[in-house]
C-alpha cells in the first residue's frame, strides 16, 4: 500500500526524536548517525521502541548524514545512508510488522551541519548527493525536517522527483513566536511549500512545544493539496550540566497532540525530548480514524516582492535625474563631531540618501542604525544603515530592524558583511546566521507582516568584479527576487569593470547606482588597491597620483577620475553611491 492510500482513511502516528532518546539509552554524546555502521543493534533498538510503542511511520536514522559531519567521501556517506535504511528495515521484520501495510519508513534529511563556507550550489548538490543515497537505498518516502526555509532543498526535491515516484515531506523548524531561523512566518513557509507540486505533505518540527505549535496551527489555513505535520518538541529544554532535560509530561503532550489532530492534522509524532513513551500515550489519546475539521481553503495570491507605491528614497526618482548617495563612516570611538559637521554640510547639496557602513572589514566603529537615526534625527535627512550579517543571529536582527522602524528609518542596504580579520578570530567569532539574501528574507516578510502599511525599502550590494560574473548576475537576480530594490556597486574606476556592470544592468533590469571614490592621494590609491578587497584600481589610476602632489592637486585628480566614471556609466545607471575618504565632502561639491 502507497501512504497515500493508507492516508485516505487513518492519520499517522509518527515516531519521537532519534538523538535525545537515542542519548537517554546509552550516554553517547556522538551523532548517533556515526553508529549505523559500527553499532546497528543500538540503532534497531530505537527503532523498535517507537514500533512497540505503536508508531506507524519511523524516521531513518540519517537526520545528520552529510559528508562534512561524517568525515566521510561520497563512497562512505552512501554506505551509511545504506546502513541507515537497513537498521529500520530490520527493527520492522523484528517487530513482526510489514513494510507498506502495518507502517513506513521515511527516509529522513535534515539540515546540514558544518556547512559553513559551502555556497549555495554545494549545499544543494550534498542535499541531492543524500537523497539520492536513500532512494538508492530503498526508500520512497523522503522527509526534509528542521528546515528555516526550502531555498537550498528545492532544487533536489524537485529533480529526484522528476526521476523517481516519491513521496515527499518537508518540514519546518520555527519558535514559538512563529517564525523561522530565516525570520519567515509559520503561514508564509506553509503557502510558499503549498504552491510546489513536487511535496506532498508540509508542516512542523522542532524549535516548539505542543501548546505553541497548537495555537500557531489553529490560526493558519492549510494548502487544500497536501497532507499536513505536527511533529514538536516535548517542550523547551534546561540545561543540567551539559545535558538537557524536557520537564514536560508525556500526559501534557499527548493532550496537545490530541488538540492538534482535531485541526485534521495527517501526521502526528514528537521531536526533540520525547520517547516512545511519549508515542504510547499519543496512541492511547488520538483517534486516528477521526478526519478532524480540515479546513479546505484557497492559498491567497502573494505577490514575490513587495513593490512600494513611494518611499523616502526611490520616491524622489524623477525620469532622467540621477539619485545621490553619500557614504559616512560612523566614527571608531564617541567622537562624532566630524560625521555630524560633514552630515550637515550635505544638507545644501542635491543628496538624496546618506549611508552608513556597518562596522566595515570587521573593525567596531558606532553602530550604523544608532549612527543614522542620530543623522536624521538632527539634519532631517533621508538615511540608509547597512546592516550586515555578521555579528547578529536572526532574532537580533528582527529586533535591530524593528527598533529602528520605530524610530523612522525606511531605508535599508542589506550585505553580507566583511569577515572579522585573522588576527582576532581567537577571540571574536563571527555569526553569519545567513547572508544577504536571508537577511533580505527577514525584512521582506516584516513588510508583508507588521510592516505592511509601510513598509522599508531595501537594497543590496553589486561585485562586478567577481571573477565569474553569471554568478554575481545569479546572485543580483535572487536578491531581486527577494524584494531588493536597487543595488549599490563597488567602486569603479575602469572601463571594463563598468561595462561588467553595463551587462548586469541589461541582464537584470536591476536599479543600480554606481560607485564613485575619489581619491585623494598616491597613499591613498595604494591603500585602496592593495588593502581593500573588492575594489579593483588600475595602474594606469595609480600612476595618475605622484608623492610630490599637494593635497589639493591630489583631490583635484580624484574629482577628475570620478568625473570620468560618471560620464562612461551615465547612459545605464539610475544614480551613484559616493563612497569619500575621510568623510571629505567638500569633494562632493566639486564632483557634482
Amino acid at each position: 500500500m502507497k501512504i497515500q492510500e493508507y492516508l485516505k482513511t487513518k492519520k499517522i502516528i509518527c515516531d519521537g526524536a532519534f538523538g535525545t532518546y537515542f542519548s537517554q539509552l546509552y550516554g553517547e554524546a556522538r551523532l548517533p548517525e556515526c553508529y549505523n555502521l559500527s553499532q546497528p543493534e543500538r540503532i534497531q533498538q530505537v527503532h523498535q521502541g517507537y514500533l512497540e510503542a505503536g508508531a506507524v511511520l519511523i524516521r531513518t536514522n540519517t537526520f545528520a548524514s552529510g559528508r562534512r559531519a561524517l568525515g566521510c567521501d561520497r563512497e562512505g556517506l552512501f554506505q551509511n545512508l545504506q546502513a541507515g535504511w537497513e537498521n529500520a528495515v530490520k527493527a520492522v521484520e523484528a517487530c513482526g510488522k510489514r513494510q507498506g501495510e502495518d507502517c513506513f519508513i521515511a527516509g529522513d534529511v535534515g539540515p546540514l551541519l558544518d556547512s559553513i563556507g559551502m555556497t549555495a550550489e554545494e549545499r544543494q548538490e550534498e542535499y541531492l548527493l543524500i537523497s539520492e543515497g536513500l532512494v538508492k537505498a530503498g526508500a520512497d518516502i523522503l522527509l526534509f525536517e528542521t528546515f528555516m526555509d526550502m531555498e537550498d532543498i528545492l532544487p533536489a526535491i524537485q529533480k529526484i522527483k522528476q526521476e523517481r515516484e516519491l513521496f515527499i515531506i518537508v518540514q519546518f523548524c520555527v519558535n514559538q513566536y512563529g517564525h523561522s531561523n530565516a525570520g519567515i512566518s509559520v503561514r508564509r513557509l506553509m503557502e510558499e511549500a503549498g504552491r510546489v507540486p513536487e511535496i506532498d505533505a508540509v508542516g512542523f518540527n522542532c524549535g516548539v512545544g505542543p501548546g505553541h505549535l497548537q495555537k500557531l496551527l489553529e490560526g493558519m489555513d492549510f494548502p487544500n493539496d497536501k497532507f499536513i505535520t505536527a511533529l514538536p518538541n516535548a517542550g523547551y529544554p534546561k540545561y543540567v550540566g551539559n545535558r538537557k532535560v524536557f520537564s514536560n509530561s508525556k500526559e501534557y503532550f499527548a493532550d496537545k497532540m490530541q488538540q492538534i489532530a482535531a485541526l485534521g492534522v495527517d501526521f502526528i509524532g514528537g521531536c526533540c525530548g520525547t520517547n516512545p513513551e511519549y508515542v504510547k500515550e499519543m496512541c492511547h489519546r488520538i483517534d486516528v480514524c477521526a478526519g478532524g475539521e480540515r479546513r479546505a481553503v484557497p492559498m491567497r495570491a502573494v505577490p514575490k516582492g513587495v513593490r512600494l507605491k513611494d518611499s523616502s528614497f526611490w520616491g524622489k526618482k524623477e525620469k532622467g535625474r540621477k539619485l545621490i548617495a553619500v557614504e559616512l563612516s560612523p566614527p571608531p570611538g564617541i567622537d562624532d563631531e566630524k560625521v555630524m559637521e560633514a552630515a550637515f554640510r550635505l544638507q545644501s547639496m542635491e543628496v538624496d540618501v546618506l549611508t552608513f557602513p556597518d562596522s566595515p572589514s570587521g573593525r567596531t566603529r558606532a553602530d550604523s542604525l544608532l549612527m543614522a537615526m542620530k543623522v536624521q534625527q538632527e539634519t532631517g535627512l533621508c538615511v540608509m544603515p547597512h546592516i550586515c550579517c555578521r555579528d547578529r543571529n536572526a532574532i537580533a536582527m528582527r529586533s535591530q530592524l524593528l527598533g529602528g522602524y520605530i524610530n523612522g528609518v525606511r531605508n535599508i542596504l542589506a550585505i553580507t558583511g566583511d569577515p572579522v580579520p585573522t588576527l582576532m578570530r581567537q577571540d571574536i567569532k563571527s555569526v553569519f546566521n545567513f547572508d544577504a539574501v536571508g537577511l533580505m528574507k527577514i525584512i521582506q516578510e516584516l513588510n508583508r507582516e507588521e510592516l505592511a502599511k509601510d513598509p522599508i525599502t531595501f537594497g543590496g550590494a553589486l561585485n562586478p568584479g567577481r571573477p565569474n560574473l553569471e554568478v554575481e548576475i545569479k546572485r543580483t537576480r535572487r536578491k531581486m527576487e527577494h524584494g531588493a530594490e536597487f543595488f549599490l556597486t563597488q567602486p569603479i574606476f575602469t572601463l571594463e569593470d563598468a561595462d561588467r556592470v553595463r551587462r548586469i544592468k541589461e541582464e537584470t533590469g536591476a536599479r543600480i547606482l554606481c560607485g564613485i571614490m575619489p581619491l585623494v592621494s598616491l597613499r591613498n590609491a595604494l591603500f585602496i588597491k592593495n588593502e581593500m578587497v573588492g575594489i579593483h584600481v588600475d595602474d594606469e589610476t595609480i600612476a595618475r597620483f605622484s608623492p610630490e602632489m599637494s593635497k589639493e592637486e591630489g583631490e583635484l585628480e580624484g574629482v577628475a577620475i570620478a568625473k570620468q566614471v560618471m560620464e562612461m556609466t551615465k547612459d545605464f545607471v539610475d544614480g551613484y553611491y559616493f563612497s569619500i575618504p575621510f568623510n571629505r565632502v567638500r569633494l562632493l561639491e566639486k564632483i557634482l
